[in-house]
């Protein structure tokens, strides 16, 4: 990560040349032109890099750098399930206090840096989309944080962490029968495991625990209302 400049409000990335590659410079570049630096709504502490509209950032992604079938730019928004999971954490810090946490499904990072914010010793933010690495990157540098941004699908694996968060992936049937299990063994191995979920259609009805409900302002274009009521899981184990 390069060093920053606080110019006229605003953070802005110094990208070492050698050091970065050619499509990660550019990534951080497009980012930078296509969305802007604004507060989270609910969770003004932290900022991000966000779009206002997500059709229109998805063509341009295929247009300007020719990722075409590029994946849909979950990176450049809060959605409702971080938003909430990152207000919970923001109050309630002796979740991540000291603990090492991993930002599961991070897009934007918001989860991972609001876990950073509350002290947790060490985060690390994960996704599978080389856009959501630039976006984590630009993100935890805004928020005077660290985060290590991390490509990879960890699903089925061991993961080295004490608190997994994960915020609204219970959106698809298949990612839902997929990554649920996997989650039940980590909090069967000791993890604290902990959802945000905005009442999603696959959100499972047993085997969690309610720790909170939170209601998140959300944008129209992205929702079907002006708001979402949170609901903050704990995973229990298998």
């Amino acid at each position: 990560m390069g060093g920053r400049l606080r110019d006229g409000g605003h953070f802005t990335l110094i990208i070492p040349g050698p050091a970065v590659p050619d499509d990660a410079a550019a990534r951080i570049r497009f980012i930078q032109a296509e969305t802007r630096l604004s507060p989270v709504p609910h969770v003004p502490e932290i900022r991000l890099w966000q779009a206002d509209d997500a059709t229109l950032l998805w063509q341009r992604s295929e247009d300007e750098l020719g990722v075409i079938g590029a994946a849909l730019p979950f990176w450049a928004f809060a959605w409702a399930g971080g938003r909430g999971l990152a207000r919970h954490v923001l109050d309630r810090p002796e979740l991540v206090r000291g603990r090492r946490v991993l930002d599961f499904a991070s897009g934007s990072g918001l989860v991972g840096i609001a876990a950073a914010l509350a002290d947790a010793s060490s985060v690390t933010a994960a996704d599978i989309d080389p856009f959501a690495m630039a976006a984590i990157t630009l993100n935890a540098a805004a928020n005077r944080v660290a985060v290590t941004p991390l490509m990879a699908d960890l699903v089925g694996a061991g993961v080295e962490a004490d608190v997994v968060l994960c915020g609204d992936i219970f959106y698809d049937r298949a990612m839902t029968a997929t990554v649920l299990p996997w989650l039940r063994r980590l909090a069967a191995s000791g993890i604290t495991v902990v959802v945000g979920d905005p009442g999603r259609s696959y959100r499972p009805e047993g085997g969690v625990a309610l720790r909170a409900t939170i209601t998140v302002p959300v944008e129209a274009a992205l929702e079907d209302s002006a708001s979402k009521a949170v609901a903050i899981l704990t995973i229990l184990p298998a």
